[in-house]
């Protein structure tokens, strides 16, 4: 059988299957049995090598047309079936509006809610503000400024979601991180600094610890003479109250991050349950909680700051990080899935 009847023949193949599809499961098998890369258009294309120039044109085009049609042919089929499978979900939940309203009282705070508050009432009992910024920023801000450079992971294609550039040509990116707040933050005002940002970030990451848009916080605090010993007690003094414990076993770890240098990350000694952390020096466990350090030098010119004048300290870490650690919470895409179930669980009541 030469390529043109096995061509035909997978023509027929295709028809035939797809009349007798009546399932996702089946759509997939079809997907693979000519898609997959040893389906069967992609051993015509291996025995096209063995033919001349002109046939080589001429059944090169036949089987790319035919590859456009499978691909098109399932997406509609897709299409179908997700229409079905839309219009029954409907069907069963159809709601009668006429029905009176019971009282309840299962209204609750979101976990990440409580969080991002408790997170914000601790830093400002110690004189932090609070620093807003863009959601969508320039490659500048997010990258350069921060003393990223160019052939960092963090700059590349599958970590960052990438946008058209500007009318003036910027790149434009969601951003990863929220320290490009910090940079128009210092920017734009003159020292001393001492703010905490919180807000969304966004990365092309998901799993059970990683979702595409998180929240984080960041603190900085920038003045003359500021050390390590300011940045310790500070981290110090937050978990104390955000564990709520008396003393905070807390190790210190050499780390890497562009934009702080010496930089370091935070461990606690804890013990893990289900039930959440249970911070203290008698437990044997080690958690990370964050990652922290001295402001680069290139961070501080990079923002109109003489780094022999002014020096700092910055913060940062995830605030599902944060919840999760807290309330012993496994996966972290239970936070965004809006099932009322882990909302009764984990959920706070109003003014508790």
């Amino acid at each position: 059988m030469n390529i043109q009847e096995k061509l035909t023949n997978l023509k027929n193949i295709l028809n035939q299957d797809l009349n007798t599809c009546i399932s996702v499961r089946d759509l997939e098998n079809i997907k693979i049995k000519l898609l997959s890369k040893k389906g069967s258009i992609n051993a015509l294309l291996e025995e096209m090598k063995k033919l001349g120039l002109e046939d080589k044109k001429k059944f090169g085009k036949e089987i790319n047309d035919f590859k456009n049609l499978v691909t098109s042919e399932i997406q509609t089929k897709q299409d179908s079936f997700s229409a079905k499978a839309l219009g029954e979900k409907i069907a069963k939940e159809f709601v009668d509006v006429t029905i009176p309203v019971r009282k309840t009282n299962q209204g609750t705070i979101h976990p990440l809610s409580k969080v991002r508050r408790e997170l914000e009432e601790i830093f400002e009992s110690m004189g932090f503000v609070i620093a807003e910024g863009p959601e969508i920023e320039d490659d500048w801000h997010c990258f350069e400024a921060l003393n990223t450079p160019p052939h960092h992971p963090a700059r590349q294609m599958q970590d960052t979601f990438y946008l058209p550039d500007s009318d003036d040509g910027k790149k434009m990116v969601l951003r990863t991180q929220t320290s490009s707040v910090q940079i128009r933050e210092m920017k734009d005002n003159k020292p001393p600094f001492k703010f905490i940002t919180l807000g969304k970030t966004f990365r092309c990451d998901s799993d059970a610890t990683h979702t595409p848009m998180f929240h984080q916080i960041e603190g900085v605090y920038i003045d003359k003479n500021v050390t390590m010993a300011h940045l310790k007690s500070c981290l110090v003094e937050f978990c104390k109250k955000f564990f709520e414990v008396d003393q905070v076993p807390i190790i210190i770890r050499p780390s890497y991050f562009p934009f702080v240098e010496p930089a370091i990350e935070i461990d606690v000694k804890c013990q893990k349950s289900k039930s959440g952390i249970k911070i203290g020096e008698q437990y044997d466990d080690v958690m990370e909680i964050l990652g922290a350090g001295m402001v680069h030098p290139n961070v501080l010119r990079n923002v109109g700051l003489d780094p022999e004048e002014y020096q700092g300290f910055a913060f940062g870490t995830g605030i599902e990080r944060l919840t999760m650690l807290k309330y012993g919470i496994g996966d972290m895409r239970m936070l965004f899935e809006g099932d009322i179930r882990f909302l009764k669980h984990y959920g706070f009541k109003f003014f508790q």
